[in-house]
Parts: C-alpha cells; sequence; structure tokens
C-alpha cells in the first residue's frame, strides 16, 4: 500500500503543528500551508489523496481554496477536502458545500476525530 499524501492548509501555527504530528504518527505523509495562497500553490504542483483546510485563513479561505480547487481541473480536483472552521452556523455549512467541501468539522475538535475522518475519507477513496 502506498503511503497516503495529505496537505494540511492552518494558518495558527501551534495547530498546524499538532494535527499535523498527530497524523504523522497515523503513517500519513504531511506537507503545510500556513495561507490559503501557499494551498493553492501545493495543490497545483503535486498531487494529494486528502486535503484538509482551515477557513479563515490569510490570502484565501478555505472556501475559496475549494472553489478554486473543485474548478481547476488538475489532479486535486475531485480529491476529498475536510474544512475545519470555527464557524458553525447552517450558512456556513451551506457555503462550504457549495464549494464541494466533503467534510465540515466544527473546531473545537479531537484530533483523534480527524483522524477517524481522514480514515474515512481515505477508504471511500479506495473502494
Amino acid at each position: 500500500m502506498t503511503e497516503k499524501k495529505i496537505l494540511i492548509a492552518e494558518d495558527e501555527p501551534a495547530l498546524r503543528f499538532l494535527l499535523v504530528e498527530t497524523l504523522e504518527d497515523e503513517g500519513y505523509v504531511m506537507t503545510e500551508a500556513e495561507d490559503g495562497q501557499l494551498a493553492k500553490d501545493r495543490l497545483a504542483q503535486q498531487e494529494y489523496d486528502l486535503i484538509v483546510l482551515d477557513y479563515m485563513m490569510p490570502e484565501a479561505t478555505g472556501i475559496e481554496v475549494c472553489e478554486w480547487l473543485r474548478a481547476s481541473g488538475n489532479a486535486n480536483a475531485s480529491k476529498p477536502v475536510i474544512l475545519l472552521t470555527a464557524k458553525a452556523q447552517e450558512q456556513d455549512r451551506l457555503r462550504a458545500e457549495q464549494a464541494g467541501v466533503t467534510l465540515f468539522m466544527s473546531k473545537p475538535f479531537s484530533p483523534l476525530a480527524l483522524i477517524d475522518a481522514a480514515e474515512e475519507l481515505l477508504e471511500r477513496e479506495d473502494a
């Protein structure tokens, strides 16, 4: 089985570190981006198995990155996207759905919940 590659775009360094370390401990190969533009750059350069985006980031929000990704036609355009957000209102969920987000996770969340979500989405991709 090949190693699964995950891009995580999160502007908060401490949270990004926690998430990267947690997912690396599960055997995933992690790439980091600290803002939305870097996330787009990474997505344009390399193929990933899963993309994890923070909603509120400088340069481009997670929603904007997801909209760009779905319209890009590149190798990542149909990959699963998890959106992490403190914006948990129904209108935010609808906006995320319209952008093509696969899974919406409200902050705060357990890193273990992210592992479970990642495993489930990656298993679906392999099926």
